[in-house]
C-alpha cells in the first residue's frame, strides 16, 4: 500500500513520517540545511504481518508543487497534514484540491504539533479541517491529533494505518500491460541505471523487455526490488526499483514511464474530461496555455475547449490538450493542469482518449464517443463504442487505449459480444449490425442475379456499395469472407453469389472469351492496349472494351489501367517476380526499373503493374521504391516468377 503526505510547508509531514517509520526522508544536504523538503522522500514500515506500507513524503512549498504532483500520481491513500498552530493554509488547500482532482478517496487528516497549542485550539483546527474536506473526494475521512515530539496520538494513527493496510487487498497482476511512472533515476556502481516508481498496472519481472516512453528506448530488467526488499516480481500499488540495461540515467529521468512495448504510444493530443476548480475567477477559455501534470511528467500544453468555448469554474467539460511534446498517457489516467507560470492549480480530470483526432468532423459522434469513454470498465467502453460506430471500431486502438493484456482483452470482447472482422487490422461491429449487414448482402446478391443472370456473381466493390455499409473496404471484404467460410454465400475470384445461383451461359460471350484468352496468353506480360487487342482480333474497340469490363467482374481478367486488361494468372507471375526481386534486396525494397528489367517490358508498363499492386495492397510505395506488403496469392492466386534475366542478375 502506498501512502503520501500532503500539506503546507513546515506543518510536520517529514517529522510525522519519521515518527511512524523511523526514517528521515529529507536525504538531500540542502533539505537538511534549510529544514524543508524539496524533493520526494521515501520510507517503508511493516504495519501488519502481511503488508508493508510505503510512505511518500512530498514537499509543501508552493515552488515545489511539481515534485508534490510526481509523488501523488499513483497512491492508495493520503495523510493530509495540518499544523495545530497554523491551521489550514494556502498549500493545504491546493494539495487538497490536487488530491480531489486525482480522485484520491482514502486517507486521514492529521493535526500535528498539538504539544505547542492549547486543547481548544486543536478542536478548532479539527472543525476547520472538516470544513475544508467537504465537497472533496476525501470528505468524511477520520481526523487524528498527534505530536511527533511527545508521541501523543501516534499509537491511534498507527493502528488506523494498520487497519487500512489489513483491509487493502494486494491486487496482483490486474490483466493490464505493465506501466510505471518514473519518479527517480540514479546510477549504482556495479549495477548501472536504476529507476523507481509506483507500479500503476500490470506486472514486471527480471528479464522482461520494456520501453522507456515517450522516448522509445528499449530496455531490459536486470533485477528489481519491491517496497525496498529484493523481489522476483512487482504488481500494481507497489513501490518498485528496476535495475535497467539499455538506457542511461539521462534517458530515463522523472517524467518518463517504463512500459510494456505494446503500451508505448506517445501522444501530442489527448481528449479529456476536465474540471475547473470552483476557486478560479474566470472560465477556462479556448487555447489557454497551461502546464499538464500526468504521471510524473510536466509538459506545457494548450487547452482546446469543445463546443461551448469555455468551462466555467466548478464545472466539467470535454477538452483536448495539445502538447508541446509527447507524453505517455492512456485511458483512465488522472491529470492536473496549472497555469502557464505554474503558480496555481486550475483544474484536472481524467484522460479519455490519448489518440485524439486533430479535426473532429462529426462533432456529435465525437461527443458520443467521449461520453462512452467516460465509462470505467473496458467491456462497457467497447460495447458503447460498438453501438455508436457505424463504420466499425478499430479494436487494436481501443485495446491499447484501455491497456489490456491478451487474456483480459479477449474477455472484454466476449462481454461486449463483438463480432471481429479481419485479423490484420481487426474491426469490431455489434452482433445486431452483423446480422443486418448479412441480410443486406443476401438482398443485394439476389437483386444482382435477377438483373444479370449470366454473370458469375457481383463484385465485392459493387456489393459493398449496394449494401450501403460504412465499413472500410478491407473490413467489408473480411465480413464477406466470413460469410463464405460459414457457407452462407459463395465467394470466388472476388465475386459473390448465392449458393443456389447458377449462371446462365452465353455462347457468344464464351466464344469471344476463348479468342481474348488466347491472345492475352500469347502476349504474356506485355499486355496490349484495348485498341491494339481490338486490331488483333479484328473487332470494334468499344464492344470489346465493354466485354472486358464485364469479364473483369469474374476475376479471370483484371483491369490494370482503363486501357489495359491482364489475365489474373499473368498478374500472379509478375507479382511473384516482384517478391523475388525484393527478397534479393538487402533492405527488402526495389525500384520500378528492377521490375522492368526482370519482366522485359517498358518502364511505363512496369509502373502500371506496380501501381495496380499498390491499389491491391500487395506492394507499398515509399518514395521511388517499393516493398512487398502482403501475400499476393490471396488476391491473384499462386504464380511462378518469370525466369531471371541477365539484367536482373547483374
Amino acid at each position: 500500500m502506498i501512502v503520501a503526505t500532503a500539506g503546507h510547508i513546515d506543518h510536520g509531514k517529514t517529522r510525522l513520517v519519521k515518527a511512524l517509520t523511523g526514517v528521515d526522508t529529507d536525504s538531500l544536504p540542502e533539505e537538511r540545511a534549510r529544514g524543508i523538503s524539496i524533493d520526494l522522500g521515501f520510507a517503508h514500515a511493516d504495519l501488519t504481518d502481511h503488508m508493508r506500507v510505503s510512505f511518500i513524503d512530498v514537499p509543501g512549498h508552493e515552488r515545489f508543487i511539481r515534485n508534490m504532483l510526481a509523488g501523488v500520481c499513483a497512491i492508495d491513500a493520503t495523510l493530509l497534514v495540518v499544523a495545530a498552530d497554523d491551521g489550514v493554509m494556502p498549500q493545504t488547500s491546493e494539495h487538497l484540491q490536487i488530491l480531489d482532482l486525482l480522485d484520491v478517496r482514502r486517507g486521514a487528516a492529521v493535526i500535528t504539533k498539538t504539544d505547542v497549542v492549547a486543547p481548544g485550539r486543536v478542536e478548532a483546527v479539527k472543525t476547520e479541517v472538516k470544513q475544508a474536506l467537504q465537497g472533496t473526494s476525501l470528505a468524511g475521512i477520520e481526523v487524528f491529533a498527534v505530536s511527533a515530539a511527545t508521541g501523543e496520538g501516534l499509537a491511534g494513527l498507527s493502528a488506523w494505518l494498520a487497519t487500512l493496510a489489513a483491509e487493502a487487498v494486494e491486487r496482483g497482476d490486474d490483466g493490464r500491460l505493465f506501466r510505471m511512472p518514473v519518479d527517480r533515476a540514479f546510477t549504482i556502481s556495479g549495477s548501472g541505471t536504476v529507476v523507481t516508481g509506483t507500479v500503476l498496472s500490470g506486472a514486471v519481472a527480471a528479464g522482461d523487455h520494456l520501453v522507456v516512453s515517450p522516448a522509445g528506448h528499449e530496455v531490459r530488467v536486470r533485477g528489481l526490488r519491491v517496497q525496498d526488499a529484493p523481489a522476483q516480481r512487482a504488481v500494481p500499488a507497489q513501490r518498485c526499483a528496476l535495475n535497467l540495461s539499455g538506457a542511461s540515467v539521462g534517458q530515463v529521468g522523472r517524467g518518463a514511464w517504463i512500459v510494456h512495448p505494446q503500451s508505448h504510444a506517445p501522444s501530442h493530443r489527448i481528449d479529456v474530461r476536465l474540471k475547473v476548480l470552483a476557486t478560479e475567477n474566470a472560465p477556462l477559455t479556448h487555447w489557454t496555455p497551461v502546464h499538464l501534470h500526468v504521471g510524473t511528467a510536466d509538459v506545457p500544453a494548450r487547452v482546446a475547449v469543445s463546443a461551448e468555448g469555455s468551462i466555467a469554474p466548478g464545472s466539467f467539460g470535454f477538452a483536448q490538450l495539445v502538447l508541446d511534446r509527447p507524453v505517455s498517457a492512456l485511458h483512465g489516467d488522472r491529470f492536473v493542469v496549472r497555469d502557464q507560470c505554474a503558480r496555481r492549480t486550475i483544474g484536472g480530470g481524467v484522460v479519455l482518449d490519448p489518440f485524439a483526432p486533430k479535426h473532429q468532423r462529426r462533432a456529435t459522434l465525437r461527443i458520443a464517443e467521449l461520453q462512452v469513454l467516460e465509462r470505467e470498465s473496458p467491456s462497457s467502453v467497447l460495447s458503447g463504442l460498438l453501438e455508436i460506430a457505424d463504420s466499425g471500431v478499430d479494436i487494436e486502438t481501443v485495446i491499447r487505449n484501455v491497456n489490456l493484456g491478451p487474456v483480459r482483452a479477449a474477455a472484454a470482447l466476449r462481454e461486449a459480444d463483438a463480432v471481429i472482422l479481419s485479423k490484420d487490422r481487426p474491426v469490431g461491429i455489434t452482433r445486431a449490425a452483423a446480422d443486418l449487414l448479412a441480410a443486406r448482402v443476401f438482398t443485394a446478391a439476389a437483386e444482382f442475379h435477377a438483373v444479370h443472370p449470366q454473370a458469375g456473381g457481383i463484385g465485392l466493390a459493387a456489393l459493398r456499395m449496394a449494401t450501403g455499409t460504412r465499413l472500410s473496404a478491407p473490413a467489408f471484404q473480411a465480413f464477406v469472407r466470413g460469410m463464405a467460410n460459414h457457407q452462407q454465400i459463395v465467394l470466388s475470384n472476388d465475386l459473390v453469389r448465392l449458393r443456389d445461383h447458377e449462371a446462365t451461359p452465353n455462347p457468344d460471350d464464351q466464344k469471344l472469351w476463348e479468342r481474348v484468352h488466347r491472345s492475352l496468353a500469347k502476349s504474356g506480360v506485355n499486355v496490349p492496349l484495348v485498341a491494339e487487342l481490338a486490331q488483333r482480333l479484328k473487332l470494334p474497340e468499344q464492344p470489346l472494351r465493354d466485354f472486358l469490363y464485364r469479364k473483369s467482374r469474374t476475376g479471370e481478367i483484371m483491369r490494370i489501367t482503363p486501357q489495359r486488361f491482364a489475365l489474373r494468372s499473368t498478374l500472379a507471375r509478375v507479382a511473384a517476380t516482384s517478391v523475388r526481386i525484393a527478397a534479393h534486396s538487402e533492405d527488402g525494397f526495389f525500384a520500378a526499373a528492377q521490375l522492368r528489367d526482370a519482366i522485359g517490358t517498358g518502364r511505363g508498363l512496369a509502373i502500371h503493374y506496380l501501381e495496380f499492386f499498390d491499389r491491391l495492397g500487395i506492394t507499398q510505395r515509399l518514395g521511388d521504391r517499393r516493398r512487398i506488403a502482403r501475400d499476393f496469392t490471396t488476391r491473384l492466386g499462386s504464380g511462378e516468377p518469370l525466369p531471371e534475366t541477365h539484367k536482373e542478375i547483374a
